[in-house]
Order: structure tokens, then sequence, then C-alpha cells
């Protein structure tokens, strides 16, 4: 797990890892659109060699994030990790 915090030591964000792939990210609502993601996975990427996640399609503002950040699609499934009915993207970044 990596947290970032506000200038008034207020956790803002978290992302949890597993290996090398991105489990979860949240950014708080106040704080969204300030970079606060972009730079919990920059961090992960160069501290810690993460390269991919899985994003459900019907979350359009993820993948977006994610593709803005250069990962890329290789995979898709109808349902998720768990066998529920949600399509996910597998994406990767080199």
């Amino acid at each position: 797990m990596i947290a970032a915090k506000n200038d008034v030591g207020e956790y803002t964000a978290f992302m949890g890892l597993d290996d090398k792939k991105i489990s979860m990210l949240f950014v708080s609502d106040q704080e969204r659109h300030k970079g606060i993601g972009k730079m919990l996975i920059r961090y992960g990427i160069e501290h810690y060699g993460i390269n991919e996640v899985c994003v459900n399609v019907q979350n359009p503002q993820a993948v977006c994030f994610y593709e803005h950040l250069g990962f890329k699609c290789y995979k898709q499934s109808e349902l998720d990790e768990q066998g529920n009915p949600y399509p996910i993207l597998y994406l990767k970044v080199n």
C-alpha cells in the first residue's frame, strides 16, 4: 500500500499493489485532477516495477486515465476475477 497526504497531513489517496499489479487506486473527490493518481502510478512504476492493472469496462474515466499514462489493453474478459458479469480490460505498460 502506498499512500499520499496533502499539505496538512491528511491522507488523500492510496494505491494497493499485488506484486507488479495495481490492485486498487483511490483518490478523494476533493483531490482529484491534481496529479496525485498520476504521481502514485509513476512512483509505483519507478520503485516497485508495477506494469499491470485491471479496469472495469464500465468505468471509461479509469480506462482513459490509465491509457493516458501509457497502459495498453492486452486482454478483455466478460467476467471479473471473481466470475461476476462485469467486463474487464487487462492493461499493461512497458
